[in-house]
């Protein structure tokens, strides 16, 4: 077991958002690396990359068992993000001022590598076509710091482990 390696998720975790991919199953460096990208790696909260999935069932009962078997049915991803709020600070709050509530975009997350190294030709990124819900300030908490959260609304297939070309 110790020669299977692990990696920590602790700053290994990088979160772009991407407003335009041409082609999710194919994402270029171009697209991922332009000026228009945001990288929200620092933005997001410990735990303010939240994605889910509802993997539904499909009932598969036969007149000739005494038992109900499975197929997988319709699956459902979801996602939350949960982001610092610094607004009324000098600098301008990126997070809260690009995932306006209805708009529309790509997240990009790269797991595995430092957050602070560039996206790469080969790196493994994960693409989410999402459009932003609205804005939930969350309540402030002692020892903390002020946050929002967002629901992101999945609205097409999840690309997962698409290599950047």
């Amino acid at each position: 077991m110790a020669d299977i390696p692990s990696t920590p998720a602790d700053g290994n975790v990088k979160a772009l958002w991407v407003p335009s991919i041409l082609n999710p199953e194919a994402p270029t460096l171009v697209e991922l690396t332009a000026g228009t990208v945001k990288d929200f790696s620092c933005y997001l909260t410990a735990d303010g990359w939240t994605p889910g999935l509802d993997e539904q069932v499909i009932a598969d009962s036969r007149l000739c068992e005494i038992e109900t078997f499975e197929q997988p049915g319709r699956v459902a991803r979801t996602l939350t993000s949960t982001y610092i709020d610094n607004s009324n600070t000098a600098l301008p709050n990126d997070a809260f001022n690009t995932l306006i509530p209805g708009s529309v975009g790509n997240w990009v997350t790269r797991r595995g590598k430092a957050w602070d190294l560039p996206i790469i030709a080969g790196d493994k990124v994960d693409i989410w076509p999402t459009k932003c819900g609205q804005y939930s300030d969350l309540p402030p908490e002692a020892n903390s710091v002020l946050k929002v959260a967002q629901k992101q609304f999945i609205t097409s297939r999840v690309r997962l482990r698409r290599a950047v070309v």
